[in-house]
């Protein structure tokens, strides 16, 4: 039987937050490196999420972003394990307000997932994005089976609207 979750202190630059984790505590944050650059490119997902991981929109979009605004994270676990990767972008110029505070990618790998470290990372990234003072997180994804939906609508995501690539665009409010 597994352990109940637990709250635990994160520290985001100079925030520090109570988070409710999964038995997978002790997740936290870390800038990229060489190890962890290597580590996020060879996660595994589940079979048929790859087709997921970029978005149409976000692949038209992509030479307007400027990557000084890009804030890459991966998650580690207790045990030093690269087993989740995040990016954001901030820029509160974007010609676009889905692209002002976005979740640009989340991977999780395979074995993590549904252990709170999708969680634990949109979590992280809201928290960027409230510092810096934005007032929603956006993010875009494509729709089917082994799609993102069901997790972006169970941390808090709702669904705006629709991309001209027929994606399904959601915010959360911060």
């Amino acid at each position: 039987m597994r352990p109940a979750a637990t709250l635990s202190r994160v520290r985001i630059g100079d925030v520090v937050r109570r988070v409710s984790l999964s038995p997978m505590a002790d997740l936290r944050l870390q800038e990229l490196s060489a190890r962890t650059i290597a580590a996020a490119n060879s996660l595994t997902l589940k079979p048929g999420q790859e087709a997921f991981l970029a978005p149409e929109t976000y692949t038209h979009h992509e030479e307007q972003i400027d990557p000084s605004n890009s804030w890459p994270r991966v998650i580690v676990d207790e045990q030093d394990r690269v087993v989740g990767y995040i990016m954001g972008n901030f820029d509160p110029e974007a010609s676009e307000d889905f692209l002002r505070a976005a979740l640009w990618r989340i991977n999780v790998a395979a074995e993590a997932q549904g252990e709170g470290v999708g969680r634990f990372a949109v979590s992280s990234l809201a928290e960027e994005a409230r510092a810096r003072g934005f007032e929603k997180l956006t993010v875009v994804w494509g729709s089917g089976e082994a799609g993102p939906e069901e997790f972006f609508k169970a941390v808090g995501f709702e669904v705006i609207g629709e991309t001209p690539y027929g994606e399904t665009l959601g915010a959360l409010p911060l």
